[in-house]
């Protein structure tokens, strides 16, 4: 069944919002019919720049949602954190723009919105409200991730709230994983969650940035196992279970990427600050392996997407490394800390349901 038709069934319960975005696209359109959504495009997060977009591999833009840099409106996705291509829709995460990132609100901008897109421009459904902070009903506090599942519920990564929701498309909570408000390390607690993952066996990943470490849980709050690369992670930013039983972690303030393997021992690391003219501190922010071998990363402070090989040489990059920009028409005119990138069609190291929700 298509993500609309769902939608239009639940829309007696309010699940249809009635937003359009459609003004994101009326200053410089990007919308491309015969370029849209083809595989091996790149999805990027274009964190400071308000913006999700997709580029071909030669970098060119051929879609976006948002205006673009300093524009703080609900036409934008205000400091996002996150995007996934389902279907035609795009799932985006509003994650608000902290202080001193944005010059039109130095104490911090809020979106807090976790929505789906069309192809067009059109919010289809959103949870939360736009520049609302909050932890009651259809409320979030800097939602940094989201994941869509094969029961048609979408997972958010609620960090200012302390928690993993489970969310329905008629706003239902129905699953959660950490106390609402709390930070900490016991008992269904987390502390700045970053991201969460659905694996094969119905239990959860997730990446728990301030405890520096990655958990995986089951639908009982049992943890099942814990990663901490040998207690040396430090701000856990994301990570994922790979097809041969690893887990992919991205060590943001330590500067590198890591796989271990099931006993938590690493089997590969590349680290991010050591090319010449690297930022010392590019924080990077999310890693995903490509079903080539090569993983893509979310460079975020060098200011770039690159695609390093398993040997660690960079076959790919879109932005300028340490130079902040805004490509309108080509990520290699510049990016601003982009937060997430994902290849269209290829999952290899997600484990998201990729059903067959369409906007047509």
């Amino acid at each position: 069944m298509s993500l609309v038709k769902i939608l239009l069934m639940a829309s007696s319960a309010a699940a249809l919002v009635s937003i359009t975005a459609s003004a994101a696209y009326s200053e410089d359109r990007h919308d491309r019919d015969d370029r849209f959504n083809r595989r091996g495009d790149i999805l990027i997060s274009d964190q400071f720049n308000n913006r999700v977009i997709e580029v071909n591999r030669r970098g060119e833009i051929v879609w976006r949602f948002g205006v673009g840099p300093n524009d703080i409106s609900a036409r934008s996705a205000v400091g996002v954190n996150d995007a996934l291509r389902v279907g035609t829709m795009t799932l985006i995460s509003g994650t608000s723009a902290p202080a001193a990132s944005e010059p039109k609100c130095p104490s911090g901008c809020a979106d807090n919105r976790v929505f789906f897109v069309s192809r067009h421009g059109d919010i289809r459904w959103q949870y939360g409200h736009f520049g609302v902070t909050g932890a009651g009903h259809d409320q979030l506090n800097t939602p940094v991730q989201a994941t869509w599942t094969g029961n048609h519920t979408v997972f958010i990564t609620d960090q200012g709230n302390q928690r993993v929701i489970e969310v329905t498309l008629k706003k239902q909570v129905i699953w959660q994983y950490g106390t609402t408000g709390v930070a900490g390390k016991g008992p269904n607690q987390l502390n700045n969650p970053n991201s969460v993952e659905v694996l094969d066996n119905g239990a959860l990943l997730i990446a728990d940035e301030s405890n520096n470490r990655v958990i995986e849980v089951d639908r009982n709050k049992t943890i099942l196992a814990t990663f901490t690369i040998g207690g040396t992670a430090n701000g856990v930013a994301f990570a994922s279970r790979l097809p041969n039983g690893d887990t992919l972690i991205t060590d943001s303030n330590n500067n590198r990427v890591v796989e271990v393997d099931r006993h938590d021992k690493p089997v590969w690391i590349y680290v991010a600050n050591t090319e010449p003219g690297s930022n010392t501190n590019p924080q990077p922010t999310r890693a995903i392996r490509l079903k080539s071998g090569n993983t893509i990363i979310s460079d975020q402070f060098n200011h770039r997407v690159i695609i390093v090989t398993p040997g660690k040489t960079i076959l790919a990059q879109y932005g300028l490394l340490n130079q902040v920009g805004f490509g309108r028409d080509d990520a290699h005119q510049g990016l601003n800390a982009p937060y997430d990138a994902k290849v269209i069609g290829d999952n290899t190291g997600l484990t998201w349901f990729s059903g067959e929700p369409r906007d047509r």
